[in-house]
């Protein structure tokens, strides 16, 4: 009987994974489209790249796929031609990463109620009505229009690190939020161009249809997201609108675009744009974290924490029971983090 999940310990998985010799590809894919059957579509795919060594993390929903995976660079021929084998994912585009590296040690692949979740209740809406896709190179000509709207899907903590000129921040922690959060925003633009993006495409793609599904009229979308965006840009010399770093989801927490550092430590205030999870195994928040605090806090995010992981660890394993550590995890909205960590000093 083939095996449908990992049986190994995730610290014995990611142990092999930095013993590994052969380079990994990191890619993320994306696609909507009607799958009758989430369970029995993951139990095959699960199969397939299992056999061809793939890591990651990949939702299954009857709306569609969301998948952020990483192969070994020798099976990224048999990985493409396996995917695209399934006509239902035949030509589906492939990001690959812009600054590659250990991303995922494991292969999840989870059904869920959506791909991304988004608290749409219409019955009426319908993803097939979406905006239209825009090339990197039409990106930037429409930014260069008067009155053109750039509208960042993305949450708080990855618009801090990195976004497009002049673009708009939906200052939400979730996606769910901005949604309607967007529309409202919006309400009085709707005769103007807007163009909607996130980090690869799928949070963008459905906000375009959620848009248009609100009246809004000329709507478009990036394609393929920031990563596609800076992979053409790369390729072609065009000029570059994006500033700073791209968030990801996954061990890297970051793609750097442009050398520019647009945010602040939250300890010190100084200029730093790298994301870490604090080391205390009670708290693990994402913030922003320079060099200096590093070392002072010793990957802390607080005071309070670095005592902690300098304590007996059964003392500490004592601390942790009862705690919800998962609410701080990818949790660095500007209201609810700054209580926690030390203020930049005047």
């Amino acid at each position: 009987m083939a095996i449908l999940h990992n049986r190994i310990s995730s610290e014995e998985l990611k142990k092999r994974l930095y013993e590994e010799k052969e380079p990994r590809t990191t890619i993320s894919f994306y696609r909507y489209f009607g799958i009758e059957n989430p369970q029995q579509f993951r139990d095959e795919l699960y199969k397939g790249l299992f056999q061809l060594n793939v890591f990651g993390r990949i939702y299954i929903a009857q709306e569609g796929i969301n998948a952020q995976i990483s192969v070994p660079s020798l099976n990224f021929v048999r990985f493409k031609n396996y995917l695209y084998s399934i006509p239902e994912l035949n030509g589906i585009r492939l990001n690959i990463a812009v600054n590659d590296g250990k991303s995922f040690w494991v292969l999840k692949v989870k059904v869920r109620e959506k791909i991304v979740a988004d608290g749409i209740n219409d019955p009426g809406f319908d993803m097939s009505k979406k905006g239209k896709y825009v090339t990197a190179s039409q990106m930037n000509e429409l930014m260069n229009e008067p009155g053109t709207v750039v509208i960042d899907m993305r949450n708080h903590y990855e618009y801090e690190v990195g976004h497009f000129e002049n673009a708009i921040e939906i200052p939400s922690d979730t996606f769910r939020e901005q949604l309607p959060m967007a529309v409202d925003m919006m309400k009085r633009d709707k005769e103007k161009n807007i163009i909607m993006y996130c980090t690869g495409g799928i949070r963008c793609e459905k906000a375009s249809a959620f848009m248009l599904h609100n009246g809004f009229k000329n709507v478009f979308h990036l394609e393929g997201g920031i990563i596609n965006y800076a992979k053409e840009i790369n390729q072609s010399g065009m000029e570059n609108k994006f500033i700073g770093k791209n968030f990801v989801f996954d061990e890297r927490l970051g793609e750097r675009i442009t050398e520019d550092i647009i945010a602040k430590c939250h300890q010190c205030g100084k200029p730093a744009d790298t994301h870490v999870n604090c080391v205390n195994n009670g708290c693990h928040l994402l913030f922003i974290q320079c060099e200096e605090c590093k070392q002072k806090y010793e990957g802390c995010c607080s005071k309070e924490c670095n005592d902690i992981i300098h304590l007996p660890a059964e003392e500490q394993k004592k601390i942790r029971q009862g705690i919800d550590k998962g609410r701080n995890v990818f949790n660095k909205s500007k209201s609810r983090l700054r209580p926690r960590l030390n203020q930049p000093q005047s």
